[in-house]
């Protein structure tokens, strides 16, 4: 079922604003980012639902003004954390223990191992780490929507300096990574949507080390 779905995805290029994802399908999505795995359970990103029109009619011409953004009814902004910090990785921890049985020998090395080696680091090698983790949660998504049958569209392109000030992420200690707009694929307007899915042939693609 998981590859027939994902043969019936693509990245849709024009979207019916007239068609709206409800509320179970994008709990479903947004349940499966939620359990996507991250490096050490940190879950370094926040996800934005973005569902008003002002504010996203304002962060369109800032993604080379691609419809999907404002035509989908929903859109996913993932935003990475700025830099790892004492505080929290310690919120990560008191969650691990408050909901694994309390604190353990094991849990607090494991997670002051992680700040010594995190900490000292450059905010900026710190937030690609995060971004990364946040791409992972992406690919989650994407798939937890062609599962629902509801149509996406993976969005690197855009201004992330403008989106987080539109947004107000850089107060948050965020800086957006990318953008997932939601919807239903518009059958007529949409060039793409009846091309045959084009993929590099597996014995160029896949390598079997034995």
């Amino acid at each position: 079922m998981l590859i027939e779905k994902l043969n019936w995805r693509y990245a849709t290029k024009k979207m019916d604003p007239s068609k709206s994802v409800s509320d179970e399908k994008l709990e479903t999505i947004l349940k499966a980012i939620e359990l996507a795995p991250t490096s050490s359970g940190l879950q370094p990103f926040e996800v934005l639902v973005v569902t008003n029109p002002e504010l996203r009619e304002k962060i369109k011409p800032v993604a080379w003004n691609q419809q999907q953004i404002t035509d989908g009814s929903h859109l996913l902004v993932f935003a990475a954390w700025d830099n790892y910090s004492e505080a929290r990785i310690d919120a990560v921890t008191d969650q691990m223990a408050d909901e694994r049985g309390g604190r353990s020998e094991l849990l607090e090395a494991y997670y002051t191992n992680l700040k010594n080696n995190y900490l000292p680091r450059d905010a900026q090698v710190n937030y690609e780490h995060a971004a990364r983790q946040a791409y992972i949660a992406l690919g989650f998504a994407m798939a937890a929507a062609a599962v629902e049958e509801v149509d996406c569209t993976p969005m690197e392109g855009f201004d992330p300096g403008a989106v987080d000030e539109i947004l107000g992420l850089k107060e948050r200690g965020l800086r957006s990574v990318l953008l997932l707009p939601l919807g239903y694929r518009d059958g007529q307007g949409d060039w793409l949507v009846n091309l045959k899915k084009v993929r590099r042939p597996r014995d160029q693609f896949i390598t079997e080390v034995k």
